[in-house]
């Protein structure tokens, strides 16, 4: 049957001779693979503009449910003419890594892909170097992963493999520097935890993905994330 749904690119690989399968995120279906002619060669009649990481789509799709490749009948931007910088473009990379890894085929989650959409396009002010680890932890919520912000005085140390602070350090624990960086995102009680250094702010994003490897079964082989600790410094 024929579906109206919108749709971000996570991923395509070339098939046959001028057609991509595409991994799309879709807003209805969940993580879907499509089919999409006409897009190699000079004479494609898809832009390959419409395909780059994260771009949101409103697609006319063919869906069987029993099948795990189907086709796309119509392809249109959401968003003509959105700027492309090198920041923007490396952040929007790094989100397409993150959700390809952690998203699993036909699983809807619609409120998932409702914000990772509005915050490609957020302008409210929020600091760039910012985005990266407010991001994971959102992730981390919607997948049910969401670290346990219980920290005191007592338990004052992170530990990646409990998903709470605890009060003792052990070898899975955070430092108390990144312990005390993280309950800052957690909380929202520090308006500016960006405000701190670059270095701290890269290795407290090296240990949400040593989190989300812990705690999601094929979270690995990470790499994005080493373009943005020389973009955000």
């Amino acid at each position: 049957m024929l579906l109206s749904t919108p749709g971000l690119v996570l991923h395509t690989t070339p098939y046959a001779e001028s057609s991509v399968v595409a991994k799309v995120f879709t807003r209805q279906l969940g993580l879907r693979s499509y089919i999409i002619k006409g897009v190699r060669g000079r004479s494609g009649r898809v832009k390959q503009n419409l395909l780059q990481p994260l771009t949101s789509l409103d697609m006319v799709v063919y869906d069987n449910p029993r099948s795990d490749l189907n086709y796309t009948k119509e392809l249109s931007s959401r968003h003509p003419g959105a700027p492309s910088d090198p920041v923007g473009n490396s952040l929007r990379f790094f989100m397409t890594e993150v959700l390809y890894k952690v998203l699993r085929e036909a699983e809807p989650m619609p409120a998932l892909w409702d914000y990772v959409e509005n915050e490609q396009w957020r302008s409210d002010g929020t600091e760039t170097r910012d985005v990266p680890i407010r991001f994971m932890l959102a992730v981390a919520t919607f997948m049910g992963i969401e670290p346990l912000d219980n920290h005191s005085l007592r338990e004052s140390w992170f530990d990646l493999q409990e998903g709470r602070f605890v009060g003792a350090a052990t070898e899975t624990t955070l430092s108390p520097n990144l312990s005390s960086l993280l309950h800052a995102y957690l909380s929202s009680r520090d308006p500016h935890p960006y405000a701190h250094s670059a270095k701290l702010r890269g290795d407290l994003l090296d240990a949400l993905i040593a989190y989300f490897q812990l705690h999601l079964s094929g979270f690995s082989h990470f790499h994005s994330h080493e373009i943005l600790h020389t973009i955000l410094k």
